[in-house]
């Protein structure tokens, strides 16, 4: 077995309307910042998982992420490696 780092993006589909974006977006004008034309809010989990191979952890992962993490009516994410395996010792 193998340890992996992983981090998962959620994120609302471009369809769905996200009010906490939209009234961040405003706040950056009440804070003198101008030019921000576009804010939309996620979230990032980080995550360590012990697999027999990156595909084996993919598809763990993978199916964290339909199931549990996101929303799939509203919410697309996805999954980036954050570093090469560590091998863990038995």
């Amino acid at each position: 077995m193998s340890l992996f780092q992983a981090r998962v993006f959620v994120h609302l589909r471009p369809s769905v309307l996200d009010p906490a974006g939209e009234a961040t977006r405003s706040a950056t004008k009440r804070l003198g910042i101008d030019g921000v034309t576009q804010l939309r809010i996620g979230k990032s989990i980080e995550l360590e998982i012990e697999a027999k191979n990156k595909d084996d952890a993919r598809s763990k992962i993978e199916l964290m992420s339909d199931r549990l993490l996101a929303n799939p009516v509203i919410e697309d994410w996805t999954l980036e490696f954050k570093n090469e395996q560590k091998a863990l010792k038995n």
